[in-house]
């Protein structure tokens, strides 16, 4: 993950391959909430979250095309909530949960904890 105060676009990549990331203070709520507010979104993030593991893209399976799937993770990394680093050809993601914590802490897992209560309510699992 991403060390506080660290520089954008900080996430080295094997073959020169780099992806732009925030620095932690350089994370705004509103682009976390939105981003969160897409139920594709917010489905990788709970899924990265049960792991507690780094996840590569194609182990999601969205029920959208592989460039909506490509936008959703991009949302999802330049709103500071993942972090995406290439691992060989594999683009692996893992959750920025220290980072999020420090800057709004109780948000991640309230939000989390909402949406598994609101998946088993409606009957989706979780």
């Amino acid at each position: 993950m991403t060390p506080a105060g660290a520089p954008a676009a900080s996430a080295a990549a094997v073959g020169g391959r780099a992806l732009d990331h925030p620095a932690r203070d350089e994370i705004r709520i509103e682009g976390v909430l939105h981003a969160l507010s897409d139920p594709m979104r917010l489905r990788v993030v709970r899924e990265l979250a049960a792991a507690d593991a780094e996840l590569t893209c194609s182990r999601f399976d969205l029920p959208v095309s592989k460039s909506t799937s490509t936008h959703h993770f991009r949302v999802l990394r330049e709103s500071g909530i993942v972090q995406q680093v290439y691992r060989g050809t594999a683009k692996m993601n893992g959750l920025r949960r220290d980072d999020l914590e420090a800057l709004f802490p109780g948000l991640l897992d309230s939000i989390l904890d909402a949406a598994n209560r609101q998946a088993r309510r409606v009957g989706e699992g979780g």
